[in-house]
């Protein structure tokens, strides 16, 4: 099993630990309740550094994007970000996942911990377009600080105007003493707050500087168990869950993230399906 960055901070605040997509990863601290309530009412901060990184870039990366993916990434204008999902050949799905637009030519793919080997080979295997891809997976950690009072608690941490990153936005500065930190306001609790990107040998300073933030706001660690229960009242997809191999995005409610205005894997199969 891998470890996060963070993983003796999770252990000194007594959390359960527990195997999760190949990591180590805390399930909990006081209560999936009790940490449900914080993020829908407050604010808390998840380790979800085990979630995977791709850098796609050069000239096609868009096309490669575009073949994989069941959303229009063309839409997409730097800064912005964008839920899809990777369609089979079977009518079922690889993974989901979520595109940000870097730079005029550069991407990054946010996937599943559960699915970053099969979702690297099978992007690879559609990449007979020359793009530059890098898996830098082990390399990143990610917190997601989530909540409605996440924006008044951060704000001091950074120069950029937090209030102003629009949901599926994202900016690259400045956070917690850290430069080229991407913030982004991509979250899947539905109760807002933000993503924090950055090298694992930055992770524990933010983290202290994050909980010292938001100590008067009365921020707590979460674990991955009110993650789950946060996305289920959202009615937001779980790779396992509610999507597999075998379950094609229209049969899970995603038809909204698959665009027949272009043509992708399996896109004949699936506009029948429709």
């Amino acid at each position: 099993m891998k470890n996060t960055a963070l993983i003796s901070v999770h252990e000194n605040l007594g959390a359960k630990i527990l195997p999760f997509a190949g990591y180590n990863m805390p399930i909990l601290y006081e209560g999936v309740n009790a940490e449900h309530e914080t993020v829908r009412n407050g604010v808390g901060v998840f380790d979800v550094s085990h979630m995977g990184e791709f850098f796609l870039k050069g000239p096609k990366a868009l096309d490669l994007i575009q073949k994989v993916t069941s959303n229009d990434a063309s839409t997409l204008t730097i800064g912005r970000a964008q839920y899809s999902c990777l369609p089979n050949n079977e009518g079922g799905i690889v993974d989901d996942l979520i595109v940000y637009k870097m730079a005029d030519e550069e991407y990054l793919l946010v996937v599943n911990a559960s699915n970053i080997d099969k979702d690297w080979d099978w992007i690879s295997s559609h990449n007979d377009l020359g793009v530059s891809m890098e898996n830098r997976s082990d390399e990143y950690s990610l917190l997601a600080i989530q909540g409605p009072k996440a924006v008044e608690a951060m704000q001091p941490l950074s120069s950029i105007d937090l209030s102003q990153i629009a949901y599926y936005h994202f900016v690259v500065g400045d956070f917690a003493g850290f430069d080229n930190v991407i913030i982004s306001a991509t979250g899947y609790t539905g109760s807002g707050g933000f993503e924090i990107y950055c090298k694992n040998d930055q992770v524990e300073a933010i983290w202290n500087k994050v909980f010292e933030a938001g100590a008067a706001f009365g921020i707590k660690p979460i674990g991955l168990a009110a993650r789950d229960t946060l996305r289920l009242e959202m009615g937001f997809c779980l790779y396992g869950n509610d999507i597999n191999d075998t379950t094609s995005p229209l049969e899970a409610g995603l038809g909204w993230i698959t665009k027949f205005t272009k043509e992708f894997t399996n896109s004949e199969n699936l506009k029948k399906q429709k």
